[in-house]
Formats: structure tokens, C-alpha cells, sequence
């Protein structure tokens, strides 16, 4: 939480008994000495309310100084607080205690001095930095959402130089910022001496003060107070205390200024992608983004008021796009970050060509005893999903090449076949391996490389799971979710005939034309940045089937020599950059259609939003059409950063996190919502679906079912459609330009990021469109409880628009 002229910092201690409320004391004494308004606040005390922290910063407030003090929970045993929360048998979440906390410092915002000056306010944590809260949860991970500037206090005694700096360690790679280190000066062990120099290095202040007198002896209680009263009030006006009290305020005045000044200073100097710059006219145009935790950024305004009441200019966004679908495990998340900086401080980055190292080589056997189990037998990783479709190109069209190459050394022009409306990427190659539109007919070098077949879709249509066929009258309506992904079912009825046929048909009419192909390429299940198109599965299945089955027209002829070895066919790519590792509510999409691939790509989720890698997967016949006596045959293709260990370390972590997500607790619970019979909690293999289950049965929605059946039903919405963390809708607002070139999503939903969800926590919803389609996209560990808010605020948006046409 940010405030014009609420300075707002957190005490961490680097131990138990460092000196925290003396520091929380003399800070707040300092302040008041300058007239200002101090607010005091201990979020979580315990032990005998007479000997608490809250109670000693009041008991030497002086008469008349302007300081505040507030205990948020309480508990009597003194003891770690998550000990004393068990046994007195409280409930007490994090998300509850960040919300007592957030109400707080909103009522302290309104209730600053007068004058205008920069108050302060000061949470101190119980314990050290990783001590647990009452939910045992650490310290620094519940109280990261809020992400206030950190007072660390530094331990002075034996052993304090190590739990000082990791204590920071800990803070750092959490994302706190530091302005100051403070601790007492030790003559013996002079650890602040050592540590001021260490911590300036860093560009960090440290401030070392005189410790308090030693308690007198006899238990003399009165003598004791005059003592602290006299420490205090010299301690509290010394150069050092003024330093830092200055030394924080500018901290703070650099913060706001900086953000401040973030949308001019990119308005100047960023071309942002997919933006049109022309309608970038104001600095409420540009979000500015001060961090991010879990589902949420944490977005900063600029104050149209200097009311009291109006200086808060922090506030919590939804991030409804799961920041371009990268975002499966929530934002920060410690395992990911903890992850990173081992790998980090272990590799590095190395050179990949010829070498080996741990990571890169447990992602990929754990990619394929997962994702490629049962066909794929190399993985070869780059940097994103346009990259590694780049590479599955080449893969598949050399071992197409090879096969052609044994019948006639003519040069052959490939083409693909795909789907109307995919998308693979903005590089050159997986441009024109995609129809031409909006993302790359504008590029001068596009090329069409390719035939693609308009798909049948799914979606709900005034409440009913409707089947639409572009090329054909045929309709079908389906009694539940899991029905319209039975596959095995689904093959036997007359739409699959219906399928075969029109497939074939168009596949013989495109070679009888003189088209050679080189590969089939499918976004599986869904369509990404094609406006979001549930694909009917069995299309899709049955396509890949036929592309398989028509080989002797596909392919030339084998030489004699080969006849007995199995008949080749066309390669078959998917692209599960979007839809893949458990998106879409399914451990692996393969077993869905009941076809595997010969390559596929994988990205976006594969490092859970953390850093960019991606992963293409070979099985080994396609790695076989590298191998050669000269290196002209291998696979030339490759970049610097190539198996980035830290990359696939945090892959390895995100895999492992994922796969519980997609078993967990949350999906079985969506599956009942959606009428399917969850199995027990069980332990099974992450390699495969539970046993007795069918992959259909994860056919399934985070988003309840009774939701997208009343978006469907609403005047302004053509169809909806929702499976795993995703949700989509396409508008009919009488708009005339339709697509990707509409604005209707992005003008009907644009309150959204101004208007706030009820309380608490107030938040509001970042977004992104797809021209007349509107998505929002949760992570696997967004709570049912917030998607259920979500749903509420949506609906009450729409319902609006809706009464206005």
C-alpha cells in the first residue's frame, strides 16, 4: 500500500530479541518530535497483553506527542504465534490478517494530521524475518502482498553478522525493498562496522545507535522506566535518529516520484507490442505496475486530490490475462524464487553445445515421462513459443524433406495444413505457417505457407453446450462438458463420418491441385490468439487421423527397398504453448484426443510465468532425419541462451507444482460443479490420469458452470465458453467491424479496470482483448472464493450493457 503522505514502513528483525520495538519506539519518537502523526502498529502480538510490544511504545509516548498504537490479534501464551493461534484454537489466515492490516493503515490514511507534513506508520513483525504468522506461514511470504519498505533490524551479538545478511538474503529475493539497516552498537563484536560497509556496497544505509542502559539490578521497576524514558529522549533527537528519520522520508519521496514518472518516461522511450501508440493520449493510459503476488498487480495512480482520504494511490489489479497466459502458479511465487536464485547462484548461464547440466536434463526426462510419454524421445529446448515452433518447423519439414529426397532430388515448395484462425507466433517461420490476418498479412515478408480448414467449435449459446460447423447445417447440442470431450465415444457417430468425409475431400482437392505438404500443425483444444475458439476435439482427432490414414497421397511413393518398414506419415505438430501442462484443466492433452503428435512445444507455463524458456518435442524417427556423417545434417538452430539452467530449474519446480494443481483439490471440486464424478483423492503416477478415470472426465471449468450458462444467456453475449482456468466470450454489441479489429471487448469491458469488486479487498481487473472477444484467464491456484467475485462483477458489467441495447 502506497500513500502520498503516509510513509509506511515494516520492521523486520534479523532475530528474536534484536531490538525491534526499541527501534519501533525511537523511530516513532523521532517522528513526533517533528510534529508529525506516528501510527504504531504490532499486526500480531503475543504473550501478557501488560508486557506487549503495542504497550511499551505507549508507555514512553510523552504527553502530548501525536503517536497512535494498535494491536490487530492478540493471544496470551507466549509463544511463536502459529503455537499460540493452535492452542487457542483461532483460525486466523493470511488473507485475513492482510486485510485487518490493509483497513488499518486506510483508516490511519484518513485520520493523518492536518498540517499536510509526511506522517509515518510502522508494523512490527513478531520474531525474525522467517518466523511463522498464526496460518505458519513465514513472516516475509505473508506479509509480501503488501510489499511495504523494510526497517531491518540488525542482530549485534555473536553469530549477528551471518543471521543480519540472511535475514536480507531472505527479504531481497522476496522482492522487499531495504532503505535501512539499524542496529546497536556491540564494542565487542563490532558487527555494524563490518556490515555498514557490506550494506553500502549495496547502496544501503546502516545507522548503528548506542544500546539501551542494562536493567537495574533488584528488579527495580521504576528505576528501569526512568532509564528507558531518558534513553528514549535523548536517543530519539540524536544526529542518527534525525538521519534516518530524513533518510526514510526521502525513500519514500524518490518511490513516488519514480512511479510517478513512469508513464511519461515510457511514453518516451517504449514501443510496447501489440499497441497501437496513437491511442496511448494520457498517463492514465499506461498501468503502472509497482510488483505482483499471487493473482495480483499492485498498481499505482496519480492523486487527483490532497485530501486525506484521497492519498492512497496504490491499488490491487486482478490480472486477468494471466500477464499473456504465462501465469499457472501465481505471481512470486517463493518456490519459483527460491528455485531461481540456486540456480542462479550455482550456474549462472552456460554453454549448452555438447554438455550437460542437471536441470536441462531432469526437464527433459521429466517432459518426456509426462507431456511426450509413449512417443517422444528428445526434447530441445530454446527461449519462447514462437522460437520452439520455429524449431518443430524445421524438424518437421526436413524429415518430410528426407522422405522426398530418397524419391527425387527435385526442391520442393512445403506447405502446412492447419486451422483457420490459429496462431503460432510472430517469427518469420510461424508466421506463414499460419492463415493470413491481422497479426501477420501487415508484415512485408509474409507468406502464406499452408491450406487451413475452418474448424467446428464448441460454445454455450443461451444456456445449451452447442456444436457450430462453419462448412455445414449441422448442429448438436451436448448434455454436459465432459460429453463434448468423450472422444472414444464420439468417434462412432454420424458427425465423425461427417468429419472423415469433409476432411478428405478437402485434403484430395488441395494434392490434385499440386499442393505438397509438409506438415500438419494444431493448436490443440483451443485457439489462442485466434479469438479463443474451442475446437471440437473431435475434429481435431479425426483430422490427425486422416492426415495419418491418406499417406499414399500425402507422401511419394517408398522405394522398393523400404516397402516392408511401416508406412511414414505426414508429421503431425502440436502447439500447446497456450493450451498445454494443465491450462485447461487436463494433465496432458494427447490422451484427450486419443492421438499423439510426432512433435509438440511447450512454453509460457512451463517456467510458471517466471522466465522465458520453451520446449520442443521430438520422437525419435524426426530425430533420426538429423543424423548424418557431416554437420550440415544436424539441426543448426540454437541461441546464447539455449538450456538457460535457471530457466530449467524453475521449469522443473513449475512442472512438479502444476501437475498437483491439475489433481488437486480445486479441479475435483470444479469436476462435481460440472457433473462429472471426481475420484477420491488418491496417489497416482504424475505421468498418467488417475486410474479408472478417462481423460474426458477432466473435461471441467474453474468457472462454475451455472456462470457461463447466464453469461451465454445475456443479449450481448453470441457465445461463451469456458474449460480449465479459462474463460471466453464473444459480444454482439452491433458493432460493425468484427475480429481482431474490433475494439466492441475492449470499450464494453473497460470498467472493469476502474470499477472495484466489493469489499474487502477491493480490486479491480487488468485485461486484455481479442477485438469482439472478451477472456479472462485465472491460475490454477486461484481461489474459488475470487473466481466466484470475478464472476459476480462480470456479470453485473454486462448485465448493465445488456439493458442498454
Amino acid at each position: 500500500m502506497i500513500f502520498t503522505h503516509l510513509r509506511v514502513h515494516q520492521i523486520f528483525g534479523a532475530n528474536t530479541d534484536v531490538g525491534k520495538t526499541i527501534f519501533a519506539t525511537i523511530l516513532s519518537l523521532a517522528n513526533a518530535t517533528q510534529g508529525k502523526r506516528v501510527f504504531y502498529l504490532k499486526p500480531v502480538s503475543t504473550g501478557a497483553p501488560w508486557d506487549a510490544d503495542d504497550t511499551h511504545v505507549k508507555k514512553y509516548r510523552p504527553k502530548g506527542a501525536l503517536i497512535s498504537t494498535k494491536c490487530l490479534i492478540q493471544m496470551d501464551e507466549p509463544v511463536s504465534p502459529h503455537l499460540a493461534a493452535r492452542s487457542a484454537k483461532k483460525v486466523i489466515s493470511d488473507d485475513l490478517l492482510l486485510r485487518q492490516v490493509r483497513e488499518h493503515l486506510i483508516e490511519c490514511s484518513k485520520d493523518m494530521h492536518i498540517s499536510g507534513d509526511l506522517d509515518a506508520a510502522y508494523l512490527e513483525t513478531a520474531g525474525g524475518v522467517l518466523s511463522p504468522v498464526p496460518s505458519g506461514t513465514t513472516q516475509a511470504d505473508a506479509y509480501r502482498p503488501l510489499r511495504h519498505p523494510v526497517v531491518l533490524v540488525g542482530d549485534s551479538k555473536l553469530g549477528g553478522i551471518s543471521t543480519t545478511l540472511s535475514a536480507y538474503e531472505a527479504l531481497n529475493s522476496r522482492g522487499y525493498d531495504i532503505n535501512s539497516v539499524v542496529m546497536f552498537v556491540n564494542d565487542r563484536y563490532r558487527n555494524h562496522q563490518y556490515l555498514e560497509e557490506w550494506f553500502a556496497s549495496r547502496g544501503i544505509k546502516l545507522l548503528a545507535f548506542d544500546p539501551p542502559p542494562p536493567p537495574p539490578p533488584g528488579r527495580n521497576h521504576t528505576k528501569d522506566e526512568m532509564n528507558m524514558k531518558e534513553y528514549y529522549a535523548h536517543t530519539s533527537t540524536t544526529a542518527n535518529a534525525t538521519s534516518l528519520i530524513d533518510h526514510l522520508d526521502g525513500c519514500h519521496s524518490i518511490r513516488l516520484s519514480t512511479l510517478q514518472s513512469l508513464p511519461q518516461r515510457a511514453s518516451r522511450t517504449l514501443w510496447y507490442p501489440f499497441s497501437q501508440h496513437k491511442t496511448i493520449t494520457s498517463q492514465n493510459d499506461i498501468t503502472v505496475i509497482d510488483s505482483a503476488h499471487g493473482d495480483f498487480f499492485t498498481t499505482t495512480s496519480i492523486p487527483t486530490t490532497t485530501e486525506p482520504s484521497q492519498t492512497l494511490i496504490s491499488g490491487s489489479q486482478f490480472d486477468g490475462s494471466a500477464s499473456w497466459w504465462t501465469q499457472g502458479v501465481g505471481h512470486s511465487h517463493s518456490h519459483l524464487t527460491a528455485t531461481a536464485a540456486y540456480a542462479s547462484g550455482r550456474y549462472g548461464h552456460v554453454i549448452f553445445p555438447k554438455t550437460a547440466h542437471e536441470p536441462a536434463v531432469s526437464l527433459a526426462e521429466s517432459l518426456l515421462h509426462t507431456q511426450g510419454k509413449d512417443w517422444a524421445s528428445r526434447v530441445f529446448f530454446s527461449d519462447n513459443g514462437s522460437t520452439g515452433m520455429e524449431v518443430a518447423l524445421k524438424m518437421a519439414l526436413r524429415w518430410t524433406a528426407r522422405l522426398y529426397d530418397e524419391c527425387s532430388k527435385d526442391k520442393r515448395d512445403f506447405q502446412v495444413l492447419g486451422l483457420s484462425g490459429s496462431y503460432h507466433g510472430d517469427t518469420i517461420g510461424a508466421m506463414d505457417a499460419c492463415e493470413g490476418g491481422i497479426y501477420n498479412s501487415a508484415v512485408e515478408w509474409y507468406k502464406g505457407r499452408g491450406f487451413w480448414l475452418d474448424p467446428p467449435t464448441l460454445g454455450f449459446e443461451k444456456r445449451e453446450l452447442r456444436l457450430r460447423i462453419p462448412w455445414s447445417d449441422e448442429s448438436l447440442v451436448f448434455d454436459s462438458l465432459p460429453d463434448a470431450y468423450n472422444i472414444p465415444d464420439r468417434q462412432k457417430t454420424t458427425m465423425g463420418e461427417l468429419y472423415r468425409t469433409y476432411i478428405q475431400k478437402e485434403i484430395t482437392k488441395l494434392v490434385q491441385n499440386g499442393t505438397t505438404f509438409g506438415a500438419l500443425i494444431l493448436e490443440p483444444l483451443v485457439l489462442g490468439a485466434g479469438g479463443m475458439k474451442f475446437v471440437d476435439p473431435l475434429f481435431q482427432a479425426i483430422l490427425v487421423d486422416v492426415v495419418r490414414s491418406m499417406s499414399g497421397v500425402l507422401l511419394p511413393p517408398r522405394p522398393k527397398a523400404n516397402e516392408s518398414d511401416p508406412m511414414p506419415t505426414l508429421p503431425v505438430i502440436f502447439d500447446e504453448v497456450f493450451a498445454g501442462l494443465g491450462r485447461l484443466g487436463f494433465p496432458s492433452i494427447s490422451p484427450v484426443l486419443g492421438v499423439k503428435p510426432d512433435i509438440a512445444v511447450y512454453a509460457k507455463l512451463l517456467t510458471g510465468g517466471l522466465v522465458p524458456l520453451a520446449a520442443t518435442l521430438a520422437s525419435q524417427h524426426i530425430f533420426e532425419a538429423f543424423l548424418g556423417d557431416d554437420k550440415r545434417s544436424a539441426l543448426l538452430h540454437g541461441h546464447s541462451y539455449t538450456a538457460y539452467p535457471v530457466g530449467c530449474a524453475v521449469a522443473n519446480t513449475s512442472l512438479r507444482l502444476l501437475q498437483e494443481m491439475v489433481r488437486g483439490e480445486s479441479f475435483r471440486t470444479a469436476q462435481m460443479d460440472w457433473g462429472i464424478v471426481a475420484e477420491p483423492s488418491q496417489t497416482y503416477p504424475a505421468t498418467s490420469y488417475p486410474p479408472r478415470t478417462k481423460p474426458h472426465q477432466f473435461a471441467c471449468s474453474l468457472w462454475s458452470q451455472r456462470f457461463v450458462k447466464e453469461l451465454s444467456d445475456l443479449p450481448i453475449i453470441k457465445r461463451a465458453m469456458a474449460l480449465g482456468t479459462v474463460l471466453a466470450f464473444e459480444l454482439d454489441d452491433g458493432f460493425t467491424v468484427s475480429g481482431y479489429s474490433s475494439t466492441a471487448a475492449e470499450r464494453l469491458l473497460s470498467s472493469l479496470k476502474t470499477d472495484t469488486c466489493a469489499p474487502p479487498n477491493e480490486f479491480s481487473v487488468h485485461f486484455r482483448t481479442l477485438g469482439d472477444v472478451g477472456y479472462l484467464i485465472t491460475s490454477l491456484t486461484t481461489e474459488k472464493p475470487l473466481i466466484r467475485r470475478l464472476e459476480a462483477n462480470l456479470l453485473h458489467i454486462l448485465e448493465a450493457r445488456s439493458r442498454r441495447i
